[in-house]
């Protein structure tokens, strides 16, 4: 299906972004695998593939981000695909949340996909084919928590951002759509550090998958078939969409 493609995908040192970059490659894509973490990012872009590059990013900073869009464009020759998947997740509620978590999760969560799509955009018009961004929110985006104060709110901000944006590249002609996809509890990375909080681990799993209702802990690849579903010629006529991958739980009772 992607043929002829080249996609950034950050966050892609392992979990979502890993999984992804992989389906994509699967489909046709040359993938760029971007991370903070280089020593996991050398490792992860190798399972993808020699044609795979590895790019360091910092989602934070502007210059990172055009660092990384022009080594892209000049390692492949053009952009056509973002998927801003590069997230963090902290427990805190809105009582015990402290300044510089809150500043984390807005910087890495919402700032971070603002300027990825703010340095991609003038890439992905010059790819002079359809051109897609997928964001990575949360199905906390939809249905809040309590213990996840700062998370839920830059998600949350995540979603409207990329609504906004969807309205502009479609309003300008510029051939960009924007939409998000929402997971719930995924077997990642992620995860596994708040299910090793827990000395009864069986049991923290068994609590995060009754979130859902169809009983279980996703997939990072069930998430990146989502996602490679947005991008691709099939999704053509979507833009601006919220897409939930979390076993029906943000419609749980």
């Amino acid at each position: 299906m992607l043929d002829g493609h080249v996609a950034l995908v950050t966050g892609a040192a392992g979990g979502i972004g890993l999984a992804t970059a992989q389906a994509l490659a699967g489909e046709g894509a040359e993938v760029a695998l971007a991370d903070l973490d280089e020593a996991r990012l050398d490792e992860a872009t190798r399972t993808v593939g020699p044609g795979a590059l590895a790019v360091p990013l910092d989602v934070t900073r502007r210059e990172s981000w055009e660092r990384a869009v022009a080594a892209v464009e000049g390692h492949f020759g053009h952009l056509s695909i973002l998927v801003n998947n590069a997230g963090i997740s902290e427990p805190a509620d809105i009582e015990t949340v402290s300044d510089d978590a809150w500043n984390r999760h807005l910087a890495v969560n919402l700032t971070g996909v603002c300027l990825g799509m703010q340095v991609a955009a003038p890439a992905l018009r010059r790819a002079r084919r359809p051109a897609a961004i997928v964001n990575v929110a949360s199905m906390l985006s939809l249905r809040p928590g309590a213990p996840f104060a700062a998370y839920c709110a830059s998600k949350a901000g995540m979603v409207a951002l990329s609504q906004s944006a969807a309205l502009h590249f479609a309003e300008t002609g510029a051939g960009i759509r924007v939409n998000t996809v929402h997971p719930g509890a995924i077997r990642t990375p992620m995860l596994e550090r708040y299910l090793a909080l827990d000395p009864d681990r069986a049991a923290a799993e068994a609590r995060f998958a009754a979130v859902h209702p169809l009983g279980r802990v996703g997939e990072a690849q069930e998430v990146a078939a989502a996602i490679l579903f947005l991008v691709s010629p099939a999704a053509s006529f979507i833009t601006g969409a919220a897409l939930p991958v979390d076993g029906g739980g943000h419609i749980r009772a």
